[in-house]
């Protein structure tokens, strides 16, 4: 028997050595070898390459480093974009949290602790039998956490919608949200506008954005000079003063964290991103991350 992997192309390892030669004869500026390297020990050169990219272009057909790139300016930007996901973590876990609640107290009051157990208090295009599938699965994967075991015993498994939304993902809250009746979404909707006038169709669709962004940031994804999909539906400008088009720009996905969760806490957003902006000024171009003109006061605005 013949246990040899199949054939085919594949690069070989490179040592932190050959990797610095790499990117110095693609023009990038190694002043600290020595830091590089110790550099390259702790963070996957492949990881790096997503930000090389930013700061390279083609010369003859061949990618090259902009003159003056240096091994310490990607670093630097490497460690902009870890702190801004991190920053931005905080701040969709908020608002999980808060949508969690938000829309648990609205269903399970009109339908009942286990109403979301009857297929009846979805939209048709729900499919119910995947909906149970998922959260059994997820019961299965946490019988270990405290308030699992304790429904198990106590209550014979059965889980309030309010307990049970507890090991859902952000993903599967916001597909929750989609498949409710058009009424149960413009009635959580309505509680959330505020003088914006957030609409079912604009909840449903930042929900899903920000899944996105989530995911991106939760896996340590590039962010800086990336375009998210699905980008968020815009407001119209009958509804609140949106100085900029809306798109797949972080700002965009910034903007829209800075709307859902003003009404829980007012706006704790924009000077945590000025400092970090200030900070790494030397790096980012706020323009690549969908910036523009007044960004402060775009977010700081009350609707």
């Amino acid at each position: 028997m013949n246990n040899s992997p199949p054939s085919r192309y594949v690069k070989e390892p490179a040592t932190p050595e050959s990797q610095l030669a790499k990117l110095q004869e693609r023009g990038c500026i190694v002043a600290d070898k020595a830091f590089a390297k110790a550099v390259l020990e702790k963070i996957n050169y492949y990881r790096l390459a997503n930000y090389f990219s930013v700061f390279q272009e083609f010369q003859n057909g061949q990618k090259r480093f902009v003159s003056g790139t240096s091994f310490e300016k990607i670093l630097r930007l490497y460690d902009f974009d870890r702190r801004l996901r991190g920053q931005l973590l905080i701040f969709l876990e908020e608002i999980e949290v808060q949508m969690r609640a938000v829309i648990s107290n609205h269903h399970a009051l009109k339908y009942g602790a286990l109403g979301y157990l009857n297929e009846s208090t979805f939209a048709r295009h729900h499919n119910h039998h995947r909906f149970i599938t998922t959260i059994e699965g997820r019961l299965a994967k946490n019988t270990d956490l405290g308030f699992v075991s304790h429904h198990n015993e106590k209550y014979s498994g059965a889980f309030p919608l309010w307990v049970i939304m507890e090991l859902f993902s952000f993903g599967m809250l916001s597909r929750f949200f989609k498949d409710l009746h058009k009424s149960d979404k413009k009635a959580i909707a309505d509680k959330l506008g505020g003088g914006a006038r957030i609409t079912a169709g604009h909840l449903e669709s930042w929900l899903d954005s920000l899944t996105a962004l989530r995911n991106l940031s939760a896996h340590y994804c590039r962010l800086y000079g990336n375009t998210i999909e699905p980008a968020p539906k815009p407001l119209a400008v009958e509804t609140a003063t949106v100085p900029f088009e809306m798109d797949g720009s972080l700002f965009s996905f910034i903007y829209v964290i800075s709307l859902l969760d003003k009404p829980f806490g007012g706006d704790k957003l924009t000077p945590l991103l000025g400092a970090l902006l200030e900070e790494y000024e030397d790096v980012v171009d706020l323009g690549v991350l969908g910036f523009r003109g007044d960004w402060r006061g775009v977010l700081s605005k009350t609707y």
